[in-house]
Parts: structure tokens; sequence; C-alpha cells
């Protein structure tokens, strides 16, 4: 989620949540700067700068381990 335009994300998050698949929630931050803190629904909420692979990265595995999990239950 693009912190500058959460708006714009809701349609990707209700998409998700209606179609039962395993998702998690990424707030993409910029220089440091996250003005949100994580909260919300079941999906894993994570923050991150996504230009920086390494946060791309644990974002992706972060994803991986949930969808694992929501299999497992």
């Amino acid at each position: 989620m693009d912190t500058r335009r959460l708006a714009d994300c809701f349609p990707a998050v209700d998409y998700f949540e209606n179609s039962g698949l395993p998702f998690v929630i990424a707030l993409n931050g910029f220089d440091g700067q996250q003005p949100y803190t994580p909260d919300g629904p079941d999906a894993p909420i994570i923050t991150t700068d996504a230009r920086h692979r390494a946060d791309a990265k644990s974002a992706l595995i972060t994803l991986v381990e949930h969808a694992l999990m929501a299999r497992l239950r």
C-alpha cells in the first residue's frame, strides 16, 4: 500500500478479503518515513520500503509463510 494514496489500495484489499486468498499488507514508506502504525484485518501488516531489495524480499517471505500457515488451518 502506498501510504501517500491509501484510498487507491482498498479495492485490492477488498478483492483479496472476498476471494479468501491469503495476503499480506505491506505499508510502503519512503526514506524511513512511516506515517501509519500497522493495524487492521486478519492479514499480516508489515512496514516496508519497496525500493529496497531486502524489504521486498522480506515481504515475499512473509506472504509465503502466511499462505502456508493458512493452508494448514
